[in-house]
């Protein structure tokens, strides 16, 4: 009996702070908002206090985090009466109380110029000794659809595949790609297969009439974009003539390096050529014969010297005699001198004595024996 006292008086302790603490807070289920970025929210956090919440007012906003790895995030803070609204520098002057006096049983907030990064789980929490309350909100910020991209994917020949893609970079999914064609009978081809999650339209066997102008429209549940794509199936190509008009053209090119090899070895053997010649020494005319030349010379040159070395009277024996007025004709020339005619006898020869006497200057007359060679 006495132990039953004792565990009922414990359980009342216990639970001592609660049945004193009269702290409520409206609507403490979580709940979910869904907003667009660049507008602004309210998170709703309304408590009132009980005759026996005597201590100090704290007010604790906090971004819970998302895995248990990461710490949260302290967002805006009221304590000792004043308010702290720089604690979360990614929303420095975007975040306010609702309300300059919190303490009024208003602790909600104002989150102004949302981003994307502001989605997450956010925790109102109230103390004031000894009564404590919280609240969850969840807090989801959507983007509009970027402007989308509108591509072909294949060859636009008829007979071919094709892929119309339209792709949006930003965008909160789930979004939906909506893909018509706004040019001629604004009818989709009727091979084309349509995928609206992905954005692509699958068109196998392409013909000339789905040629035309198309419209990719990529929306979600804040806004849409769309995007403009042309498209023109063409010909297919002439194979055969292509490749015909390929091995021409290889053709017209071994042929031109062909010249140019040619005319290059064909230069470089005349250079070579002309650098032999060059160095080649030729004998176009035989050289004349050793004898007749010393003869001619000789026979010229001892007239000469003889005729120099006369005096006036030695001028006039000269007209007397037969040897000096003859000339020696190109035939005698030629002749070799052992074949030369001897000159005819002299009249009676004058010694050295007599012409020292009339004035003459002796000449030495260098001999000479029958084949013409000076002794």
């Amino acid at each position: 009996m006495e132990s039953s006292k004792f565990r009922l008086a414990f359980l009342l302790l216990s639970f001592f702070p609660a049945l004193v603490s009269g702290l409520q807070i409206s609507d403490p289920q979580p709940t979910t908002l869904e907003k667009a970025s660049g507008q602004s929210v309210k998170l709703d956090c309304q408590f009132q206090l009980g005759p026996g919440d005597t201590g100090p007012l704290d007010i604790e906003w906090s971004l819970l985090a998302a895995d248990n790895q990461n710490e949260d995030k302290v967002v805006i803070l009221y304590s000792g009466d004043r308010v702290y609204e720089d604690y979360y520098e990614p929303m420095r002057g975007r975040v306010h109380f609702n309300t300059a006096d919190p303490k009024n049983g208003d602790a909600s907030i104002n989150l102004t110029g949302l981003k994307s990064t502001d989605s997450g789980t956010y925790q109102c929490k109230v103390k004031k000794a000894p009564g404590i309350g919280s609240k969850k909100i969840k807090l989801i910020v959507m983007v509009r659809p970027s402007k989308p991209r509108c591509s072909v994917t294949g060859t636009t020949e008829e007979g071919k595949n094709i892929v119309l893609r339209c792709t949006a970079a930003e965008g909160t999914k789930p979004m939906q790609y909506k893909w018509e064609k706004t040019s001629d009978n604004k009818l989709l081809p009727a091979s084309a297969v349509l995928d609206t999650v992905e954005g692509t339209i699958n068109v196998r066997n392409v013909s000339a009439s789905a040629s035309g102008s198309y419209r990719c429209v990529a929306s979600n549940a804040v806004g849409s974009e769309e995007c403009i794509l042309h498209l023109s199936v063409t010909p297919p190509r002439n194979t055969a003539g292509i490749i015909a008009g390929s091995i021409i053209a290889v053709l017209l090119i071994l042929i031109l390096l062909a010249i140019i090899l040619f005319c290059f070895c064909r230069a470089r053997n005349r250079k070579k050529y002309e650098k032999e010649i060059c160095n080649e020494i030729r004998e176009d005319v035989p050289p004349p014969k050793s004898r007749v030349s010393s003869a001619r010379s000789f026979t010229i040159g001892s007239q000469r010297s003889s005729l120099g070395s006369m005096s006036p009277s030695n001028l006039q024996y000269m007209g007397t005699n037969t040897q000096y007025d003859k000339i020696p004709s190109a035939e005698e020339y030629d002749r070799p001198p052992s074949q030369a005619p001897l000159p005819p006898p002299s009249h009676a020869r004058m010694a050295g004595p007599n012409l020292s006497r009339m004035g003459a200057i002796p000449v030495m007359t260098p001999a000479q024996n029958r084949d013409g060679s000076i002794v």
